[in-house]
């Protein structure tokens, strides 16, 4: 797994958002770009991570930020994260995994005894 590091091209990525159209990091061309990744929506963590998003959206608003999660949820699953959490930005669906794996962010983990493929979540 080959994590992307400071100064390196994001991957250039089309995934389907929470209403099925197709979102690309190129339609944000000219903006800055806040992509981050979850493991599965409505699990602790994430709903944390994502309402302090939410939260700060105004601020980075303010700052031409654009903010992408994604995860490897269906699309069908989004919509129901961004109404029960009031998100107030865009969710993409990465089911295959192909950008996380693109990011750097997907590989195998442990947890509790138990080896399997996940996103990897890195402090900010």
């Amino acid at each position: 797994m080959k994590t992307l590091q400071a100064g390196d091209a994001a991957p250039q990525f089309t995934l389907p958002c929470e209403t099925g159209d197709d979102v690309s990091l190129a339609d944000f061309s000219g903006k800055k770009v806040l992509v981050y990744f979850y493991p599965k929506a409505m699990t602790p963590g994430c709903t944390t991570q994502a309402q302090n998003l939410r939260d700060v959206k105004p601020e980075l608003d303010g700052h031409n930020v654009v903010v992408l999660g994604i995860s490897p949820d269906p699309v069908k699953r989004l919509p129901k994260f961004i109404d029960k959490e009031s998100l107030n930005f865009t969710l993409l669906s990465d089911e295959d995994h192909a950008v996380a794996d693109a990011f750097g962010v997907w590989g195998p983990k442990k947890f509790m005894g138990k080896e399997y493929d996940g996103i990897h979540l890195y402090p900010l």
